[in-house]
């Protein structure tokens, strides 16, 4: 099954997650079949917090992917934000 779902990247006491779509099988920091945004819970000044590509995920969710819990949250805030 293909999950679109976190992946932590960054330091220690910084962490960076980029949104991943990959085989739910595969470990978190394993290969992804594509990258489709980014998330920087930390983010300060002007750096970018949420930034997610919504045409690719709406294309992954028509072939069949599904949302981890923490990414249908961050889609929702992201599509509050653009409206």
């Amino acid at each position: 099954m293909v999950t679109i779902r976190l992946t932590r990247r960054g330091g220690k006491k910084t962490p960076f997650y980029h949104v991943v779509v990959t085989d739910s099988r595969k470990r978190q920091g394993g290969t992804s079949l594509e990258s489709v945004g980014l998330f920087n819970p930390v983010a300060r000044g002007a750096d970018v917090k949420l930034r997610l590509d919504v045409a690719r995920i709406e294309h992954w969710l028509g072939q069949g992917a599904h949302l981890s819990d923490r990414v249908k949250q961050l889609l929702t805030v992201y599509r509050k934000q653009a409206a």
